[in-house]
C-alpha cells in the first residue's frame, strides 16, 4: 500500500514551540498555509507587538476604541463568553498582573502594597466589545489585555480548517502544548498523546489515545520561579486576589474537539477546583479530563478509561459529575 505524502516541520511562532505532521496528497502545501496562518494570527494577537489588534486595545486603553480583525473579536467574544461562564474567574483583563509578576526575570513575588495597586485594572466587564462595529475598548488607563489563556487553542482551531481545505485526513499539530489530531495515523493507528509528569520535567505522567480531538494542558509547573522561602510561584494568576490560583492541582488536561474550548476549560479547571471544575466540564458534552492533584494522584473521567495510559505506579481514580452521595470509584495500577 502506498504511503501518503508527509509534511514534518518545527518551528517556533507564538512565542512557543511549534511541531507539525500532516499526511495527504496536499500536506506540503498545507504545511505553508499552517505557517502563514500563525504568523498572521501573531501578528493579531501578540501583545507584545505594539501594532497588533491586542497590543493597539491595550496603548489605547481609557482613551479610544480600536476597530479589530474579525478573528481577534472572535477571539475575545469568546473570552467574554467564558468569563461569564465562570463568572470571573477565567479573565483575559490580568495584563497588568502578568507584566507585574513578570516571571522571566522574576526571583521574589511583588509586594501586597503592588498588588493592591493594579488590582482595581483587572475587572472583566472593563473589556467592552461593539458587535456592530467590531470595535474594542478597555474602560481605565492602564488595564491591558493578555489572551494567553486561549489564543493557542484559537489558532489550533484555525490550523484544523485549513486541514479541512488541503483535504488532509492524519495529522498531529502541537502549538506549544496545545495537540490536535486529526484521524489515525497513516497506518490506522490512534495519536499517542504524552502529558507531561507537572515535577519530572523529562518524563510523562501518561499517555492518551487520540484521533479527531484536541489535547490542552494547563499546570503549574509552564512558567515559575522559586522565591527566597522555596515556594513555588506559578503563573496562572487569580485575578480577585492577584497572585497565583491556590490549585488542588498539579496540571489538569483536558481532551474536547474544540481546541479554544480546550485550552479555556484546561485553565479554568485548573482554577476552579474538582467539584466545580466537573460541573463545569458537564456543560460541554464530550469533553474528558485528567488531573493530577497535588500529590500527584490521576484522576480521570470515564470515557478516557480505555484510552489513558499511566506511565508509572500511582494512584488513579475514575471520577464523574457526582449527584448526592456519590463517591469516587477509585482503582489501584
Amino acid at each position: 500500500m502506498e504511503q501518503p505524502s508527509c509534511a514534518s516541520k518545527k518551528f517556533f511562532g507564538m512565542n512557543t514551540e511549534i511541531e507539525c505532521k500532516l499526511f495527504g496528497e496536499h500536506a506540503k502545501e498545507a504545511m505553508q498555509a499552517i505557517q502563514l496562518e500563525l504568523h498572521l494570527l501573531e501578528n493579531l494577537w501578540s501583545r507584545y507587538l505594539p501594532s497588533s489588534d491586542i497590543g493597539k486595545i491595550n496603548t489605547a486603553a481609557g482613551k479610544e476604541f480600536v476597530t479589530v480583525a474579525p478573528e481577534t473579536f472572535a477571539l475575545l467574544s469568546q473570552a467574554k463568553s467564558f468569563s461569564k461562564l465562570s463568572e470571573g474567574v477565567f479573565n483575559v483583563m490580568v495584563g497588568p498582573l502578568v507584566d507585574l509578576w513578570d516571571y522571566k526575570h522574576a526571583v521574589r513575588p511583588p509586594t501586597r502594597s503592588m498588588v493592591k495597586k493594579v488590582l482595581p485594572l483587572t475587572d472583566p466587564d472593563d473589556l467592552v466589545l461593539t458587535a456592530d462595529s467590531s470595535r474594542v475598548g478597555l474602560r481605565k488607563l492602564g488595564q491591558s489585555i493578555d489572551v494567553g489563556g486561549i489564543a493557542k487553542g484559537c489558532a489550533t482551531d484555525y490550523c484544523v480548517g485549513i486541514l479541512d481545505a488541503y483535504g488532509i485526513s492524519s495529522a498531529f499539530i502541537n502549538i506549544g502544548g496545545n495537540v490536535v489530531v486529526r484521524g489515525t495515523k497513516p497506518e490506522g493507528n490512534p495519536w499517542k498523546v504524552g502529558i507531561r509528569h507537572p515535577r519530572k520535567p523529562d518524563s510523562m505522567l501518561g499517555v492518551l489515545d487520540a484521533c479527531n480531538t484536541s489535547i490542552v494542558t494547563s499546570g503549574d509547573y509552564e512558567r515559575f520561579f522559586i522565591g527566597p522561602k522555596g515556594k513555588r510561584w506559578h503563573h496562572i494568576l487569580d485575578s480577585t486576589t492577584g497572585y497565583p490560583v491556590q490549585s488542588a492541582f498539579s496540571s489538569v488536561t483536558v481532551v474536547y474537539g474544540n481546541s479554544l474550548v480546550a485550552d479555556a476549560l484546561s485553565t479554568l479547571l485548573f482554577m476552579s477546583g474538582i467539584e466545580t471544575g466537573l460541573e463545569i466540564l458537564s456543560r460541554f458534552p464530550g469533553a474528558e479530563a485528567v488531573f493530577a492533584d497535588s500529590r500527584l494522584c490521576v484522576l480521570i473521567t470515564p470515557n478516557l478509561v480505555s484510552k489513558f495510559h499511566i506511565a508509572e505506579p500511582m494512584e488513579l481514580s475514575v471520577v464523574k459529575r457526582k449527584e448526592k452521595n456519590e463517591k469516587h470509584n477509585k482503582k489501584k495500577e
